[in-house]
């Protein structure tokens, strides 16, 4: 007790600002989270990425192009990149794509296309060639009947260049379209550099090749093939139409006249001929966006190969006809047609969530917020009640040590209700309310003092005995 009057203590505020501290940066960090995610995830998404391709057989045209287009997408710091898996040939190459262990491969259209395979690009057109060495001349050497025409082969013996059993299973179709058995036919295969040697020593009666149309291998087969002074004979394949339409894996074209040079050049004339396609395939289910930016790039360095490759101007975009042998993979379907899809068109989805996520945080996090300053709104609230019964007991104060009391009491006050500003958990107006209050109570202490002051110790006494007993 002090001059008659209890000091109501003021009640202890908790201290919610390190709560609210912990809170807000709860809050940055989920914010932080989230822009990490969206950035971790575009990262992710435009990472380089390598794909497996399969190709073979070794030191073959095929090699040579993919690893000149691995180098080609190197150099361009393109998104895809590749890493080449050799193997013995198309066939094999089917099996690695089936199996999973290759995302690209290479095969022949006219082989058993595996059934997670989709087409990405058409590499280059095969034509098969027919042809009939002349007959050779002297002593002792009686010449055969000539041979112009398919059905003529029947009891024959047909070299095959090349060591892959589709050669042989092309020659197959041809007879069996012209009704010549194959059981009838002798056939050996022989590797392409042992090609020139074997037509020069009479190994067979005709042979085949299948290659480009520009194929050196073939060119040098046939230019062997001359023979004092005479020219092969090329084997037309007029039921080429009809083939196309038995086994949908072939079409119908045509070698142009003087395609494998020679002196003469050779043929003279357009030859009809069935082609097939050599296929850059990828395996079903890989990412659209990956596979539309690998075709993408293919087509785009396709121009600096020719230069040297001159099979890259060979290659042609995909038929993506839903009839075609070989369906089209969506991605290159998607560059074909100009559809494309661009990073914002791929995620916008996940980045439109992850703003929504964002918002809906930044609002849980201001509403935790506010949720935490709640406490410190209702001490402040009760701080203010406490300056304005302080400010009636001022007026009534009998004793300048209370009056000294109360205005230190005041000043923590004061101090305590910036700090609640400055933290947001009063607004403006109520600080403008608690102004209003404390200068009241600033006049009334004042005033009071000043009463104090001007009164004589005995009669403030004698007052204060007054008020407290209710009698002089």
């Amino acid at each position: 007790m002090t001059g008659g009057f209890d000091l109501v203590e003021a009640p202890v505020a908790p201290s919610p600002r390190r709560t609210q501290r912990r809170a807000m940066f709860v809050t940055l960090a989920g914010v932080l989270a989230i822009i990490g995610s969206l950035a971790g995830g575009y990262y992710f998404a435009m990472r380089p990425v390598t794909l497996r391709i399969a190709v073979g057989p070794a030191n073959s045209d095929d090699i040579k192009v993919v690893q000149a287009l691995t180098q080609a997408f190197n150099q361009t710091h393109g998104y895809v990149r590749l890493h080449p898996i050799q193997t013995d040939g198309s066939a094999t190459s089917s099996q690695v794509l089936a199996d999973g262990k290759a995302d690209l491969a290479i095969i022949r259209g006219d082989l058993e296309v595996p059934k997670n395979a989709q087409a990405v690009a058409t590499l280059r057109k095969n034509v098969a060639v027919l042809w009939v060495p002349p007959p050779a001349k002297g002593k002792g050497k009686k010449a055969g009947p000539k041979i112009t025409k398919i059905a003529q082969l029947s009891g024959r013996r047909i070299g095959v260049l090349g060591r892959t059993q589709a050669n042989v299973n092309l020659l197959k179709v041809i007879l069996q379209q012209y009704g010549v058995d194959p059981n009838k036919v002798e056939i050996f295969q022989f590797p392409a550099a042992d090609a020139a040697d074997a037509i020069r020593n009479q190994k067979a009666d005709a042979y085949l090749a299948a290659g480009p149309v520009n194929s050196k291998i073939t060119a040098d087969a046939i230019n062997a093939s001359t023979r004092d002074g005479g020219t092969p004979t090329f084997l037309a394949i007029d039921s080429n139409e009809a083939i196309a339409t038995n086994h949908p894996v072939y079409e119908a074209a045509e070698i142009p006249a003087r395609a494998f040079g020679g002196s003469p050049d050779k043929p003279d004339d357009d030859v009809k001929t069935i082609s097939f396609s050599h296929h850059i395939v990828a395996r079903k289910g890989l990412s659209e966006a990956t596979i539309a930016a690998f075709t993408r790039q293919l087509f785009a360095v396709r121009q600096q190969l020719m230069a040297e490759y001159p099979l890259a101007a060979k290659i042609e975009t995909p038929d993506t006809d839903k009839d075609a042998v070989i369906p089209v993979h969506p991605g290159a379907a998607a560059f074909v047609d100009g559809e494309e899809k661009t990073f914002l068109d791929r995620y916008s989805d996940f980045i439109w969530w992850g703003l929504m996520g964002l918002s809906a945080m930044g609002s849980a996090g201001a509403w935790f917020a506010g949720y935490l300053k709640k406490d410190e709104r209702n001490n402040n609230s009760s701080l203010r009640e406490r300056l304005l019964e302080m400010l009636a007991r001022a007026r009534r104060s009998d004793s300048i040590d209370e009056l000294d009391q109360m205005q230190s009491e005041a000043d923590d006050i004061l101090r305590d209700t910036l700090h609640c500003f400055e933290d947001g958990a009063i607004r403006e107006g109520a600080l403008t309310a608690f102004n209003i209050a404390l200068d009241q109570f600033h006049h009334a202490v004042a005033d009071r003092r000043a009463l104090l002051t001007s009164v004589p110790q005995n009669l403030q006494r004698a007052g204060a005995q007054f008020r407290a007993t209710g009698t002089l």
